[in-house]
């Protein structure tokens, strides 16, 4: 049944092939996560040249043949302008991950309180020393000061007016939906405090959302494990499990939450049922491990089209993969760090050039697809139990 997920715990399997599904509903039968079979983006959309209803569509077909008769979700991923509503609302998408990251000022925070008064001045700020500087506190997540309120006002306040708008605009346009406000695509760290403010404006000025996803420190890069001092994470995600803790109205939501194994624990300790995890590339990546097997020669081209492609195609994702670093060729690549960040982003490019035959080629070879991504996605939600 396609609906809204609400707090239910969750997790996001982006398909980005529109053949993905049985394989997701293999993986998440008897597990606590309520799925999110549809999920694509307006970039994602763009590059593979599917429109929303297209995806919701693939993904409903899948459901019904496997005879999945609990609750779905249908995420409309990372929306960035009002212009961006109106086809996922008609489609009929029951979860919205509204994207303000254009919004945000990642040089607030290098900016000392003289400099941040001045932006706040420029910007005609409100005056929320009344509502901050009253006391809040907390033995895990420390108290505001001058200082920290404005660099977090300097930094996500447009943002969130910005989403404000995109809330208010769908409300007129639908009843009913999963709300997701996501900051995580920014150079800057969230931290805790700023955490608590985004809430607090947030609900402050009537929005009503399902799911926050912050920037955490370190890297959380496409398609690859965390990159980081995992201890160092962890106390920080306790800080931010305050944050939740103080609201209780919505999950957390762990973006390029794609094969981070070594966070899953943690991220379950922290939250336990308030968890929503969005993945996509992934199942790209298991399927192109389908095609290194059965069609060598296909996966080749692909490999080779990624390399000359690299460094255009990832500009718009956080990656660092050096093409020189990668494994020579083969099933290899699809363990490979650099390799899965480069297949990771130059899909698009690969879908334009060779979509017809990869499309081909897994539809005739859906059972080990299937297989793989049980077995890859078995693992994630293993480690997230």
């Amino acid at each position: 049944m396609l609906t809204n997920l609400g707090l239910s715990p969750s997790f996001g399997f982006g398909d980005r092939l529109g053949l993905a599904t049985p394989g997701h509903i293999a993986a998440v039968r008897a597990t606590r996560f309520a799925p999110v079979f549809a999920q694509q983006s307006v970039r994602e959309n763009a590059r593979t040249g599917r429109t929303p209803q297209q995806v919701l569509d693939d993904a409903r077909r899948a459901v019904e043949a496997a005879g999945w008769d609990a609750p779905w979700g249908a995420d409309a991923d990372h929306l960035k302008t009002l212009a961006d509503l109106p086809p996922f609302v008609a489609a009929g998408y029951t979860f919205f991950t509204v994207d303000p990251g254009a919004y945000v000022e990642n040089g607030a925070d290098f900016a000392d309180l003289a400099r941040l008064k001045v932006l706040i001045g420029e910007a005609d700020g409100e005056d929320l020393s009344g509502l901050y500087l009253n006391g809040l506190s907390s033995p895990v997540f420390s108290e505001f000061t001058l200082e920290t309120l404005l660099r977090a006002q300097v930094k996500y306040g447009r943002a969130i007016q910005h989403t404000v708008g995109m809330y208010r605009r769908l409300c007129e346009l639908k009843d009913g939906f999963d709300f997701e406000v996501s900051v995580d695509e920014t150079d800057s760290p969230t931290t805790p405090l700023e955490h608590y403010f985004i809430a607090s404006e947030l609900t402050r000025q009537g929005v009503r959302f399902t799911s926050l996803a912050p920037r955490f420190i370190g890297r959380f890069e496409k398609g690859v494990d965390y990159i980081g001092d995992l201890a160092a994470l962890d106390a920080e995600m306790a800080r931010h499990a305050a944050v939740t803790a103080c609201f209780g109205t919505y999950k957390i939501s762990l973006h390029s939450g794609s094969d981070k194994f070594s966070v899953y624990p943690l991220a379950a300790r922290h939250w336990g049922s308030r968890l929503h995890v969005k993945t996509a590339g992934t199942s790209y990546l298991e399927a192109l491990r389908t095609l290194a097997v059965s069609a060598p020669g296909l996966f080749a081209r692909i490999w080779a089209l990624g390399l000359e492609r690299y460094a255009i195609d990832r500009a718009t994702y956080h990656v660092s993969a050096e093409p020189a670093l990668a494994a020579s060729d083969g099933p290899a690549l699809l363990d490979d760090f650099h390799a899965r960040e480069i297949l990771h982003v130059t899909y698009g490019s690969a879908l334009n050039q060779f979509g017809s035959e990869i499309t081909a080629t897994l539809l005739r070879d859906a059972v080990p697809y299937q297989r793989n991504l049980e077995k890859h996605f078995r693992k994630h939600l293993e480690l997230l139990d």
